[in-house]
């Protein structure tokens, strides 16, 4: 009996999450697809497969949908979840971001419009441990230097755990320590230790400066053509 592969889509659009859907029952046998329309959502369809013996082999995930906060959200899942490639499926075909999603953990990148057999090609890559990206973006990408410094961001927020990215995530939406410690239903102790952490692992000394540099990580909303 063949172990059937499941599928997280990841997606804020149902029309997208559909479209997705189709694309890979269209490319893939024995699958199980499930969805989600956030961050928080993601997150409880792993937990709800992992609590019934299941997991999830492979994340189709959206950098724009809620609780994302740009690629904050990708560092979240790849520590909270390192054994669970994710492949990006993104509106942007900017070279930066491409090489950015790939630098910050994700096993593929598959732009919105490609054709449903690169999705394919995407996602049987990336399930038989490789990576993939469209050509035109690997070839850019080698031939390319990049200077921009994202290296030495990612090193700095790969260190901090699940938890901490999620502090770090509600400081740059403006939250107070209270606030931070209601919603997580911890101390405020607690949340206060963490911010502590925070500043040591991004090496700066204030939450201000830490706020700056998660925001380095936030991307601009693909332009929708009317």
């Amino acid at each position: 009996m063949t172990t059937a592969f499941h599928v997280l889509i990841a997606d804020d659009h149902p029309l997208m999450r559909g479209a997705l859907s189709h694309a890979v029952r269209s490319e893939l046998s024995n699958i199980i697809i499930h969805e989600a329309g956030s961050l928080g959502d993601a997150i409880d369809a792993i937990e709800a497969c992992h609590g019934q013996g299941q997991d999830i082999d492979l994340v189709l995930l959206d950098l724009h949908m809620p609780g994302m906060n740009g690629f904050t959200g990708l560092f979240t899942l790849r520590a909270s979840y390192p054994d669970i490639p994710v492949t990006i499926v993104s509106a942007s075909q900017d070279l930066p971001v491409v090489r950015r999603a790939i630098e910050y953990g994700a096993a593929a990148f598959v732009p919105k419009s490609a054709p449903v057999d690169q999705i394919g090609d995407a996602m049987r890559a990336v399930l038989d441990g490789n990576m993939w990206m469209p050509d035109w973006a690997r070839d850019a990408i080698e031939n390319t230097p990049d200077d921009s410094g994202n290296s030495d961001i990612a090193r700095k927020v790969s260190q901090l755990t699940p938890q901490q990215l999620r502090v770090l995530n509600m400081l740059t939406e403006g939250k107070l320590n209270k606030q931070i410690a209601y919603e997580l239903d911890v101390t405020e102790a607690t949340i206060k230790a963490h911010v502590s952490a925070i500043l040591r692992k991004l090496s700066v000394h204030s939450r201000t400066q830490a706020v700056i540099v998660a925001r380095e990580l936030q991307i601009q909303e693909p332009a929708v053509e009317v």
